[in-house]
């Protein structure tokens, strides 16, 4: 044990000096433990969970990014601190919601969980013939799979028991790919660690929910990594003995993207075509590994699924129009909705645009990191090529993110020092029989002065331009909130909902019909091999006024043909109703009319109710 009496009195404000770093982050966490204390979820509204958050949450935002602004510009700093506070940056962004809700958010993450069970339950998945809307998974079930030997290896019920904690986890695995993409053209931790920060906070699409995505986006991001570090000119020459190691892990890592998912291949190959045309990544393993793999899948154990798609995929090709859909079910309603809805576009725009000035103002930075401008502009393509549900243009944003990030980080920070530039600087030469530089060397040095690079920091200083970054990185740290979390009146389902749903599965022979406004509510999937489901709002809008117009009398009617001992459910809940109204589809008033219409029927009776929502049975016909 060390006598502190002994140390020298310089060593004292020495250590407080090193370790100042630590008090903006334990205030923050501590002004976010005591906002998650405060924070009131039992009456969201049409903000979500932006207007529920205790103030105090926003104050510790704006401590930790401004602790994590001044650390990470200190040379003096170890890395050590800024992973710290990006890893403190991760647990407000995506933990604050696993602790507020006490049931996991996304009817999308209760339909993975069934397709879990099924898998724990059964021995396998069906096949596309059995299944209809189902056999996506059964074509792709990859994740599903590695899920259920997680359920059994963790000895829980379900995945149910650990998915609300899957976005902070599914986002921290991506710290590792992107430290080494971007540790591959820089050095300097200022540019690095500010990269990763906005990737986090410009991150705000969603797909870190428990789902396949989540994970072939972070092994996309694995095989980013190993091309861009182990497949360059400066990776080593081809055929070496330690490029068949790499091939290997590539080869895995695809494999693993390819049974889990069926968009991430298709963005990784498009992503590998635009490296592999590059003089310095013209090395063609990665991408024939890629597109062997992918192609053996899809024309093998993916056929079924594809054979029955494939008409509509080709004729969704140039239908740009479709992934920007407005009118009826796609149009966000409500201030809350609009708000949100353009904070996650100026956010988005935001970042790119400030992409597009790291581009044109670092210039040796782009020229060295060329490839990933390369990262970022090969998923555009895919925005032509397919809808994906209406989906593609936030997948195609997630996908740009990684390069966007980067060169959005270089606009915000003074020119910084490339790897490269660092080598050519340090790059010997010989000049008139004594140590110098070389005429290639001096070239270099006139296109891309050092002088320019300015490896280091400037002091602080007071000037207006000096505070423009930290304000910017900010702004979109505190724009992610109501990004990402502004639409949980939607995602988020109370418990006394998932009771309501639970009770129906519970007593629902096999072979019976489930009817709903739509598919947002919990265990919406469930038991779904047995249990059919019908969503009149997914409907043709003329048979959707048509309920409107005399709603039992239709339902009645389309809920007929179950035979019996097989029974016709109508449920409808308030995850249906938010979903309903922030989409631009039946408003509040409407949906309780077809409530009304339903309870007043003598066609219909009751079998369960709360505060979250009703249960009807349709009485057998006379």
């Amino acid at each position: 044990m060390t006598d502190l009496s002994d140390l020298t009195p310089a060593a004292w404000p020495t250590r407080a000096a090193a370790a100042w770093p630590a008090v903006p982050l334990l205030v923050a966490l501590a002004l976010w433990g005591y906002a998650i204390r405060r924070t009131d979820i039992s009456a969201l509204d049409d903000f979500g969970l932006v207007s529920a958050l205790h103030p105090t949450f926003w104050a510790g935002l704006a401590v930790l990014t401004a602790g994590f602004w001044f650390t990470v510009r200190d040379p003096r700093r170890p890395g050590g601190w800024s992973l710290a506070y990006v890893l403190a940056l991760l647990v407000m962004e995506r933990a604050t919601q696993a602790l507020l809700y006490p049931t996991p958010l996304y009817a999308w993450a209760w339909k993975h969980d069934a397709v879990i069970d099924h898998l724990l339950t059964s021995g396998g998945l069906q096949n596309a013939d059995q299944l209809g809307d189902m056999a996506v998974y059964d074509q792709w079930p990859g994740f599903f799979a590695a899920q259920a030997a997680l359920v059994r290896l963790l000895g829980v019920d379900n995945a149910a028991m650990y998915m609300a904690w899957w976005p902070l986890v599914s986002s921290a695995l991506l710290l590792l790919p992107l430290l080494l993409i971007y540790r591959t053209f820089t050095e300097d931790r200022r540019l690095i660690w500010t990269s990763v920060w906005l990737f986090c906070v410009a991150n705000w699409v969603g797909q870190d929910y428990f789902s396949p995505q989540s994970v072939a986006f972070a092994l996309h991001l694995g095989v980013i990594a190993v091309v861009l570090r182990r497949y360059g000119r400066s990776g080593g020459r081809r055929g070496r003995p330690g490029q068949v190691v790499w091939t290997v892990l590539l080869s895995a890592l695809v494999t693993a993207i390819v049974v889990s998912h069926q968009l991430t291949p298709g963005m990784l190959v498009v992503t590998l075509l635009a490296l592999a045309f590059t003089r310095r990544y013209r090395h063609w393993v990665p991408v024939v590994t890629t597109v062997v793999i992918f192609l053996a899948w899809c024309l093998t154990a993916a056929l079924p699924f594809l054979s029955a798609a494939m008409p509509d995929m080709i004729r969704s090709i140039g239908d740009v129009g479709a992934n920007v859909e407005t009118g009826y079910g796609a149009t966000p309603t409500g201030t809350g909705a609009v708000v949100t809805s353009w904070a996650a576009r100026l956010l988005s725009g935001s970042v790119l645009l400030l992409a597009l000035v790291g581009v044109l103002r670092q210039r040796v930075l782009r020229h060295r990191a060329w490839p990933l401008v390369l990262v970022a502009a090969a998923p555009l393509p895919m925005f032509v090529a397919s809808s994906y549900g209406s989906e593609m243009i936030f997948r195609v944003l997630m996908f740009m993110l990684p390069g966007a990030a980067f060169f959005a980080a270089a606009a915000l920070l003074p020119r910084v020092r490339t790897l490269a530039a660092d080598a050519a600087a340090r790059e010997p030469g010989v000049r008139g029989g004594r140590g110098g530089r070389s005429p290639a060397a001096a070239a270099r040095r006139r296109r891309f002065p050092l002088a320019s690079l300015n490896p280091l920091p400037s002091p602080p200083s007071l000037r207006y331009g000096a505070w423009v970054p930290p304000l910017v990185l900010l702004a979109g740290t505190l724009a992610f909130v109501p990004s990402y979390s502004g639409k949980d009146r939607v995602n988020y389902f109370p418990p006394r909902e998932v009771a309501l749903v639970q009770q129906l599965f519970d007593q629902a022979p096999d072979d019976s019909l489930v009817v709903a406004a739509n598919r947002n509510y919990p265990l919406a999937y469930e038991q779904y091999w047995r249990v059919d489901h019908y969503w009149f709002l997914d409907d043709e809008r003329r048979h959707v006024d048509e309920i409107v117009r005399d709603p039992a009398a239709v339902l009645a009617r389309d809920m007929a043909a179950v035979e019996a001992p097989a029974r016709a459910y109508f449920l409808l809940t308030q995850g249906q109703t938010a979903n309903s109204e922030m989409n631009g589809q039946l408003d509040k008033a409407q949906l309780e009319r077809v409530r009304e219409s339903v309870a007043a029927s003598p066609r219909f009776e009751l079998i369960a109710e709360n505060s979250a929502g009703v249960l009807y049975v349709l009485k057998p016909a006379s």
